[in-house]
């Protein structure tokens, strides 16, 4: 699959290397999310060294590393390192007498760690001293974001403060995935993004995999030999220490119970107990919260939980309460499952998006620019499925997202926007004599559209385009 977007991090990392002086870069986010691919890209167009750690002992790593430095350092890896300081002595002195500056990348920096976990004291003096003084570049990666956070990136981490360059790497846009997926139509690219999220490494398998939308998923994830079918099992066993403990509480998710006390009840277990794994799993990106627009983040009876990734998200609500059904099941059987949940599955999704799209739409709009977008809902189950204040809070956007099978009519439109008006301004705290301007989003627009200025009608083509 071709190299799509990752442009502003691939210029980042480039920026630290051409620096005469030493530098280091860390790059971390959760897995699949195409740091290895960043990392290889980068190191193509230069003349440095990458060495993926493996899960073995101290001494084999050393060996492994050793053999990757030794196109760069001839005769590095003719000597077995004792230990890590030895070797880090060795690689700035023959560094610095070759006058060679890197980069060196260190993938999986969490699997060196947990075998030598003296190694990141080791690495603070090494870049604190003999690293400086032989003009080195270097970069950490890493998978665990718990380990990288105590080795790196937690002020009391000993490496903490001495990057020069810190990339968390999340989930590409939507706008890329048109590139990446070879799709045209604004439909297809949404029902693609709905599945596969924003992720590189599922972009890759949909890419390789490629055929009508339902067959597609259905090979790669449904299947139970889908090289997807146990991918949440993996993201969780993958962590370190392993995190598939956390995994009743996705699973609970998935089924619908998105207040605390609804995830409690779904696992038998005390709400008070589920501090700790609730907040592991917001530091894993696996989910996140959400209150009403304009609420206040500490009001816990307001907070829902939601997956964070769409395509956990599909796996949670589509594919792990069916698995066993589907490992019985033929193709046509699964493919009919996954057209009846897809509806669904596009609303979701839709909504998100859209809100994710009103801060770069307004842009473009001239005038104020409105900032984050949120839901608001309250105790009369009234709930606004977008909503945001311009910079002034002068103006309030009041939308809706709709995902209709086919190009509404005009009439449903219109209907949809008087019906909107009609809700009125949600029970918020806002600014005195603030205006509602109300927004409408639509896969197509339909033909003979025409709206008041106080109201706008946006498609998916729009947000496509304003999400990249």
């Amino acid at each position: 699959m071709k190299f799509v977007n990752r442009k502003k991090e691939l210029q980042r990392l480039k920026n630290t290397d051409s620096s005469p002086s030493a530098s280091v870069a860390v790059i971390w986010g959760r897995r699949r999310m195409g740091k290895t691919r960043l990392l290889l890209k980068w190191i193509d167009q230069r003349s440095g060294v990458y060495y993926a750690a493996v899960e073995s002992a101290a001494s084999i790593q050393r060996k492994y590393f050793a053999l990757a430095l030794e196109d760069a350092l001839p005769g590095f890896a003719d000597v077995d390192y004792p230990d890590w300081t030895s070797f880090f002595t060795r690689l700035a002195r023959d560094a610095k007498q070759a006058k060679w500056q890197g980069p060196i990348i260190i993938d999986e920096l969490p699997y060196l760690i947990a075998v030598s976990p003296e190694l990141p004291s080791i690495l603070q003096k090494f870049i604190d001293h003999d690293a400086k003084k032989a003009h080195l570049h270097i970069a950490f990666c890493g998978s665990s974001q718990r380990m990288m956070q105590g080795a790196i990136l937690h002020p009391s981490a000993p490496l903490y403060g001495r990057a020069d360059e810190i990339l968390k790497l999340g989930p590409i846009a939507i706008g890329y995935i048109e590139e990446a997926l070879q799709l045209k139509n604004p439909r297809e690219i949404v029902q693609a993004y709905a599945v596969w999220g924003g992720v590189p490494r599922y972009w890759e398998l949909a890419f390789k995999n490629k055929g009508p939308f339902l067959e597609t998923v259905d090979r790669v994830v449904l299947d139970p030999m889908g090289p997807l079918n146990e991918e949440s099992n993996r993201l969780l066993l993958e962590e370190s220490p392993s995190a598939i403990s956390l995994r009743p509480i996705l699973d609970a998710i998935g089924l619908g119970a998105n207040r605390l006390s609804e995830i409690a009840a779904r696992i038998n277990q005390p709400a008070t107990s589920l501090t700790r794994p609730i907040q592991k799993l917001l530091d894993l990106d696996l989910i996140q919260k959400e209150i009403p627009y304009g609420a206040s983040a500490h009001n816990s009876k307001k907070t829902l939980y939601k997956i964070k990734d769409p395509f956990l998200g599909f796996w949670f609500t589509t594919v792990a309460p069916r698995r066993s059904i589907f490992s019985q099941s033929t193709s046509t059987t699964r493919k009919k499952w996954l057209k009846e949940a897809l509806p669904r599955l596009l609303s979701v999704t839709w909504e998100e998006l859209c809100r994710q799209a009103i801060p770069a739409l307004s842009e473009k709009w001239g005038g104020e620019v409105f900032g984050k977008a949120g839901r608001f809902w309250d105790r009369q189950s009234h709930e606004w499925d977008i909503i945001s204040e311009s910079e002034t809070r002068m103006n309030i956007l009041i939308g809706e997202a709709k995902w209709t099978a086919k190009t509404p009519t005009l009439a449903f439109v219109n209907k949809t926007i008087e019906n909107l008006k009609r809700k009125g301004i949600p029970p918020m705290e806002r600014k005195q004599g603030a205006q509602p301007i109300y927004i409408l989003f639509i896969p197509e627009k339909p033909k003979g559209l025409k709206t008041h200025t106080s109201v706008k009608v946006i498609d998916a083509k729009e947000v496509i385009a304003a999400l990249k």
